[in-house]
């Protein structure tokens, strides 16, 4: 293997544990916190808002860091300083102090997307693909946040679903500072342009159209994502109780459902790089809407199957954004847009916690689908207004 494909491992990597530590408080919260420190469900979860605050307010710093100075060694510093700060995190006694830990996760965390989508992006004309290839395993991340957070609570406690994935990551960290250096040194001898992503010219006009509508479904999107992959191990725990008991058996489903709704994106990435976007787009916000709209009231094996559906089409969603975006933008300030699209998106996912908890303390989860499906609704008519934008077929010269 050469180092340019190491390096691209260690992105997929980068991203499974980017999304796997925003979420083991989710599981944590939802299967033995509430137990052990006396308090309800809605009560409890508004302590993951400062993790998500700092996601995305130290994503915009992040990007121009990256521009400007070194985006592989921001890459390490991702790896050691998440890993850092979740075992710090495990020392927590009080609501408050893990809070104080999530907001430590929360900046580290902040670096990988505006950072690791970029590095993605690097060097592909067709970027569809290698985008859905980078989505599958951060999905996989929320996927195993739920497994593997249930598995260690139930065999060694809560505390140490924060350390041994910490521990790991640091050592991703150490792995990636050497593969990076030899990467490049192999794209200085093969004379390779990291910078020669495709993208076509367009008026001022397309150009911001286009970037409106990315940020509009951005935010919507982000809406969507954090709710359904927060409140998933809550929604089986309570209503899959004839099918799973214990924490592991509820992560186990949790799984299932979005390890294998993760594989949506490489249909999508393969068929936004040969078929219209637009069409596209607009065919995952209609399958989300009917399946949000469906979900109120369900129970046992047909709640499980409709969520599968509706997570087909939120993961399915994720590369297209960042594959517009890559379309539009020039790779010398491609950080920052990416940085400007991420910190809206995780500034919705921030509201997003302390949301679900006042709309599950005062109605329950009927009336969190029914204004999801309202969001996709949303998506929808955003969607319709994008122009066409074909694939491009040869580099462009940056």
């Amino acid at each position: 293997m050469t180092a340019l494909r190491a390096r691209f491992l260690l992105l997929n990597v980068g991203h499974f544990l980017d999304h796997f530590f925003m979420l083991v408080f989710a599981t944590a919260a939802a299967l033995t916190l509430t137990r052990e420190w006396n308090m309800s469900y809605d009560q409890l979860i508004p302590y993951a808002t400062p993790g998500f605050v700092a996601y995305a307010i130290f994503s915009l710093p992040a990007g121009w860091l990256a521009d400007r100075w070194s985006r592989d060694t921001m890459m390490t510093i991702f790896f050691v300083g998440i890993g850092l700060a979740s075992a710090a995190t495990a020392l927590a006694d009080t609501p408050l102090q893990i809070a104080v830990g999530l907001f430590g996760i929360g900046i580290f965390a902040a670096i990988y997307h505006p950072v690791g989508i970029a590095l993605v992006i690097e060097g592909h004309v067709r970027t569809g693909f290698p985008l859905a290839v980078n989505g599958v395993f951060g999905n996989l991340g929320v996927a195993s946040a739920a497994l593997i957070t249930g598995i260690l609570i139930d065999h060694a406690g809560w505390r140490a679903a924060f350390v041994w994935p910490g521990l790991v990551s640091v050592g991703f960290g150490v792995l990636h500072h050497v593969v990076a250096a030899r990467a490049g040194a192999e794209a200085r001898r093969t004379n390779s342009r990291p910078a020669g992503v495709a993208h076509q010219a367009y008026d001022r006009a397309v150009l911001l159209r286009v970037l409106g509508i990315v940020f509009f479904s951005t935010a919507v999107g982000g809406l969507i994502f954090q709710s359904t992959t927060f409140s998933l191990p809550k929604v089986f725990d309570e209503r899959l109780a004839g099918l799973a008991v214990s924490a592991t058996e509820i992560g186990i489903y949790a799984f299932l459902v979005f390890a294998v709704a993760a594989f949506a994106q490489l249909v999508v990435g393969y068929l936004i790089d040969r078929h219209s976007v637009r069409n596209i787009f607009m065919g995952i916000a209609v399958v989300q809407t009917a399946m949000f709209a469906a979900m109120p009231g369900l129970t046992g094996w047909a709640a499980l199957a409709v969520s599968f559906a509706f997570m087909l089409a939120v993961f399915g969603q994720v590369p297209i954004n960042d594959a517009l975006v890559g379309r539009v933008t020039r790779n010398e300030w491609r950080s920052r847009v990416l940085a400007m699209r991420y910190i809206l998106t995780f500034s919705i996912t921030a509201l997003a916690v302390p949301t679900i908890a006042w709309i599950y303390g005062a109605w329950g989860f009927d009336t969190l689908f029914v204004l999801l499906a309202f969001a996709g609704a949303l998506i929808f008519v955003s969607v319709a207004l994008l122009p066409r934008l074909r694939a491009v077929e040869a580099a462009a010269a940056e």
